[in-house]
């Protein structure tokens, strides 16, 4: 005998009932609501995997440097600059003398030239095309965190880099390509017509969001790049301060000096926290905009939930007819029908969980990722509001049936 006004608990247990009646038909149901969930969290967590990754790669740096680049990098709302910086960075160039000055000027910190060049290099074994090459002083593995771990070499002296020593230290990416089948250390490669000796081999790094792959540098004394490129310009300046809380000075004094030579959109003095904030927005913008496309499934998931509660509701017209010409309550219809589409909804949001998880997990091995509460948690508040959006209507046309009409229906 039907329950004229019965609890919400066994409104739930008629209705996981009703939803265990067709086991295929709710596993098709729950799909679209399982891949908008798996998708949702799958992209948010390379998102927040990215950004703790790039977070690392800039706290390896430390919070104490500063950077000297040529062109303007930000804009006025601390975004990258994407209009004219391109012209004068190429416009703009530094040189030995404005790094010499700066050291004079500016006391009690480390300043360390940087210099690029693209050549090829040659191993016995292959042979590199168009390889980026940086030229740099001996103060730049310790400046930077790229000093070879114990076993893997050194950087290159002082001594080395006065004399213009033909020894390389290779990323570890190059150092796999060039010597595929050993240990790239104390071996010769060619630069450039140059025969130089591997001194070190630095630990992998890696590449940052839109930045460059370090594991594919080739470090040399930079009066050795001075040579290939045949100038002395200097594309970069690293600025190192004793501690960080001389950084936000360092950064005004700096600026200062080098507005007596360029005008302010010349070049751009940063330090790491600014440039990680700036990419930190990006990924997260990103993160948001990829989640929201992944959302889309979970709005065509719930689509599919209302027509086959639609459909439900036709195949149960007489059940629903029989319990209104005895008595029952048209909310307790439109609360049982309510219930299955949030079952169904919340059963595909928790297998999505659990599919995005395990996959996030897999990634990891590839590519950063990190599954966060924040994430877990507006993915099934969602999946559960697509349940209670969409199976408003099944469930009001339920309890609007007439019985006499409903018991008529064949």
């Amino acid at each position: 005998m039907f329950n004229l006004k019965p609890s919400i608990d066994v409104l739930v247990k008629s209705s996981i009932r009703s939803i265990l009646k067709n086991k295929s038909r709710t596993i098709l149901t729950s799909l679209g609501i399982i891949i908008g969930v798996t998708s949702v969290i799958l992209l948010t967590s390379i998102g927040n995997g990215l950004k703790v990754y790039i977070n690392q790669q800039f706290e390896s740096l430390g919070a104490n440097t500063i950077f000297v680049s040529p062109g303007k990098i930000f804009n006025d709302k601390g975004g990258f600059n994407s209009q004219s910086g391109a012209s004068r960075f190429i416009a703009t160039t530094f040189s030995l003398t404005d790094v010499a000055e700066l050291k004079r000027a500016i006391r009690g910190v480390t300043i360390v030239p940087v210099a690029a060049s693209a050549v090829d290099i040659k191993s016995s074994k292959t042979t590199k095309t168009n390889s980026s090459i940086v030229g740099t002083t001996y103060q730049y593995g310790a400046s930077a965190n790229y000093v070879p771990s114990n076993g893997n070499g050194r950087w290159f002296t002082k001594d080395e880099e006065d004399k213009k020593a033909d020894v390389v230290v290779l990323g570890n990416g190059i150092a796999n390509d060039l010597f595929p089948t050993g240990s790239a250390l104390g071996k010769r490669i060619i630069i450039k017509s140059k025969n130089m000796k591997v001194v070190g081999v630095i630990d992998k790094k890696g590449s940052s969001f839109g930045g460059p792959d370090v594991d594919q540098y080739a470090f040399v004394p930079i009066g050795i790049v001075f040579e290939f490129n045949g100038n002395q310009n200097v594309n970069q300046m690293l600025i190192k301060t004793s501690n960080k809380d001389l950084v936000a000075q360092t950064k005004i004094d700096v600026t200062k000096f080098f507005l007596k030579k360029f005008d302010k959109d010349a070049f751009t003095v940063f330090d790491s926290s600014q440039l990680l904030s700036s990419i930190n927005s990006i990924i997260s913008t990103l993160t948001i905009g990829l989640a929201g496309i992944a959302a889309i499934s979970l709005v065509v998931g719930g689509i599919g939930i209302m027509n086959i509660m639609l459909v439900t509701v036709s195949e149960r017209t007489k059940e629903i007819g029989l319990r209104k010409a005895i008595g029952a309550y048209p909310r307790a219809i439109l609360v049982q029908f309510l219930i299955e589409a949030i079952i169904l909804s919340c059963l595909g949001g928790g297998v999505g969980i659990i599919l995005g998880w395990l996959g996030s997990l897999a990634i990891n091995n590839f590519f950063p990722a990190q599954v966060t509460f924040s994430s877990v948690a507006i993915a099934f508040g969602v999946s559960a509001a697509v349940g209670i959006i969409f199976g408003v209507a099944p469930a009001s046309k339920a309890s609007k049936l007439s019985p006499i009409e409903a018991l008529r229906y064949e």
